[in-house]
């Protein structure tokens, strides 16, 4: 029983630091600058086909 907590342990505490280093690598790169912005954008995108997007165009 108490072999596999000298497997555990060690296991867990670098778990632990690849954690904290993955997520201190997030916020140094920027990934939570902007919570809001990605929400709006798909409130805001267009649904139309790409073809009924574009204004006719004039015939001359």
């Amino acid at each position: 029983m108490m072999e596999i907590l000298y497997l555990l342990i060690p296991l867990s505490v670098l778990l632990v630091f690849l954690i904290g280093a993955l997520f201190w690598w997030s916020v140094r790169s920027g990934q939570y600058d902007d919570l809001e912005g990605p929400g709006y954008r798909v409130l805001m995108d267009d649904d139309r086909p790409q073809a009924e997007a574009r204004p006719p165009k004039a015939e001359e």
